[in-house]
Order: C-alpha cells, then structure tokens, then sequence
C-alpha cells in the first residue's frame, strides 16, 4: 500500500472516527423541547412598563396568581391589534370551555400522546435510511416525511383556482 492508499484509508478512519462523535441522533432545532436545565428563551416575556395611578386607593388588593397590570397579556395585545376588543376575552373562559366541549363531542383518549408518539417512532425506525446514512448518522427526517409533505404553492394555485381569496400570499404577478 502506497503513500496515497495510507492516506485515503487515514481520511476514511478519521471521518468514521468522528461521524461517531456526535452526541444526538435528532439535531437541536428539531427537539422543541429542551433537555437542558437553562432558561426557555421562548417563555420569558418582558413586563409593561410600571405605572403609577393618581390614586392609590384604586390599586387592587394584592393577591397570589391574580394578574399585575405590569403583566404581559400577548393574546390581548394581538386582539387588540387587530382591532377587536380585550374585553371579550375576558369571558371566564366561555369560550374555550365552548370550543373544548365541541372538540371532545366524541370522547377523549387519554392516552393519545402516548399511542401516536409510538406510532411515529416504529414509523421512523422503518424509514431510518441506507446503510450509509445510518453510519454516518445522516438526518433523514425529511426524506421519511416528504410523502406528506404540503406543496405550498400547489395548494396556493389550487386555492385560487377555486376562487378562494388569498390575501396574505404575494399576487400571481406582479406589474412593474
């Protein structure tokens, strides 16, 4: 064996050396829920500015998981952003108890995380790939998913097609 066969089967040895090196079979942004013991960045939201009333006998009396008016409220902000009123979201919760008695009209497992969790891992483990990528660790989350992968702009032309009015999505052409 020459220099360059020492060489190639050298390269092969390292890169299979470090292919195995990796410390997760799933990359980081695809695991939504974090393993670590840091803060969520996602769950930390800034409070409103304080502010003084001019009369502080108007301040509520404080009390344990009662709101602040310092609070972040995002599901109000986005209401009243476009255009509807906080108000109505403070229902006691009608609604949702509405929206929840509606979608569990035909009976609730409680058990489905568990049962569609063990139907996507045996999925997952008959789709995990060739041999190749299942040495070198290869991602093939994708490729085991793309038969139900949703053509956005197929469905954008079947939307239109219809006459269902797309008004967040660009127009069909654009006039310079």
């Amino acid at each position: 064996m020459g220099a360059m066969g020492r060489a190639l089967s050298g390269a092969v040895l390292a890169a299979s050396l470090l292919s195995g090196c990796s410390g997760s079979d799933q990359p980081i942004l695809m695991n939504l829920r974090s393993e670590s013991r840091g803060p969520d960045e996602f769950a930390i939201l800034p409070n409103k500015p304080l502010q003084a009333p001019a009369d502080m006998s108007q301040l509520p009396a404080p009390a344990p998981g009662r709101a602040n008016r310092s609070d972040a409220d995002p599901g109000g902000d986005a209401v009243a952003a476009l255009g509807g009123s906080r108000g109505a979201l403070s229902g006691g919760g009608v609604r949702d108890q509405a929206l929840i008695a509606r979608t569990t009209r035909f009976g609730v497992d409680p058990d489905i995380r568990r049962q569609l969790a063990a139907a996507d891992l045996e999925y997952r483990r008959d789709r995990d790939g060739r041999l190749l990528e299942r040495i070198f660790n290869v991602n093939v989350y994708y490729s085991a998913y793309e038969p139900y992968e949703l053509d956005q702009y197929r469905e954008l032309e079947r939307f239109r097609r219809s006459g269902i009015r797309t008004p967040a999505a660009p127009p069909e052409s654009v006039e310079d």
